[in-house]
């Protein structure tokens, strides 16, 4: 692709859609060429936002016909991404979508061979590998930092958004398998554990997943229906251990020289413990100030302008949805 503005066209503009858009037209790569909603109500609020800067739509086909448009950024419920993204990629659109990629695996591996059939890029936004801190824990690990990883704990709840498509477990949980995927280079569990229940919903509001992989643990807890809202992640590691807390305006990322010492040998006493915790400094690494959604949506353009795969691509994307599926059977039993 020439070093030019890519025109990009946003299909939905309801929850999070309003957050695609705004990071789409801040970017100098992308022009917000049409926002696309059946919905008259939600064009209008988009009118009162961006005025005569974008075209305005409510037949989706339309944005598909339209050579001007090189790429569709689909911010709809998950059940119609499929249809959508098949159709985007049929008129020869590269498509940004948001999570889950699909309903199934099956439609997932559909949407990737027929891109890759194609020549055309896929970015599913997994938006939380593309957050600074996140970023920086991957780095830690890179420089040994951690160590060897024990076990990686995440909590992500709130009251609402309660959405009957999918359960809170794909809504949520995909936020922190996509991390666990990112940081563990593409790992995939050997055991997979879950329960939910059906609250308020025909779909779970409230699950546990726990996974068993090589090396190390994993426990993902997703709810809908928390008086708290939490977003953390614990990474152990056997050198240093660190937690995000996403909900803190600063300091989200405390790095704790924090362990477990074995001790051996023929100078242990009696009454020692075979293993001792060892409590060292606490730190707080420096993070620069990012938004995730923004560097995922310029991932995207850096994908489609070079030609390269995202990192966030339909094979990423398809490990998790394999893992959801089995996890899904496991709750249903």
């Amino acid at each position: 692709m020439e070093n030019k503005m890519l025109n990009i066209a946003l299909i939905g503009f309801g929850y999070w859609g309003p957050n695609v858009a705004r990071n789409i037209h801040v970017n100098p790569n992308l022009k917000l060429h049409t926002i696309c909603d059946l919905k008259t109500d939600r064009l209008e609020k988009a009118k009162s936002i961006y005025i005569a800067q974008t075209n305005y739509e409510t037949d989706y086909k339309k944005l598909l016909a339209n050579p001007e448009i090189t790429a569709i950024a689909i911010a709809v419920e998950t059940s119609g991404h499929f249809t959508l993204a098949k159709e985007a990629l049929q008129a020869g659109k590269h498509i940004y979508v948001e999570k889950p990629f699909t309903s199934t695996v099956a439609e997932a591996k559909e949407l990737e061979e027929l891109a890759n059939r194609l020549g055309l890029i896929i970015h599913v936004d997994h938006i939380m590998i593309f957050h600074p801190v996140i970023q920086k824990i991957k780095s830690l690990m890179e420089a040994g930092e951690l160590g060897e990883i024990l076990f990686i704990d995440a909590m992500r709840m709130n009251l609402g958004q309660i959405k009957k498509d999918v359960s809170a477990m794909w809504d949520l949980a995909i936020h922190d398998l996509a991390i666990i995927d990112y940081l563990m280079d593409g790992k995939v569990p050997f055991y997979i554990s879950s329960v939910g229940e059906k609250y308020y919903n025909p779909k779970e509001s409230l699950c546990f997943l726990t996974l068993r992989y090589e090396g190390f643990i994993s426990h993902i807890q997703s709810s809908w229906i928390s008086p708290l809202k939490e977003r953390k992640l614990i990474v152990a590691g056997t050198k240093k251990m660190v937690v995000f807390d996403d909900m803190k305006v600063s300091e989200k990322l405390m790095v704790y020289d924090k362990g477990v010492n074995v001790i051996s040998g023929d100078n242990v006493e009696y009454n020692d413990y075979a293993v001792k915790t060892r409590d060292g400094d606490v730190w707080i690494p420096y993070i620069s100030q990012e938004d995730a959604l923004y560097n995922s949506i310029n991932h995207f353009y850096e994908s489609v302008k070079h030609n390269k795969q995202s990192i966030s691509n339909p094979k990423q994307a398809i490990r998790l949805l394999e893992i959801l599926e089995l996890a899904d059977e496991k709750m249903n039993k």
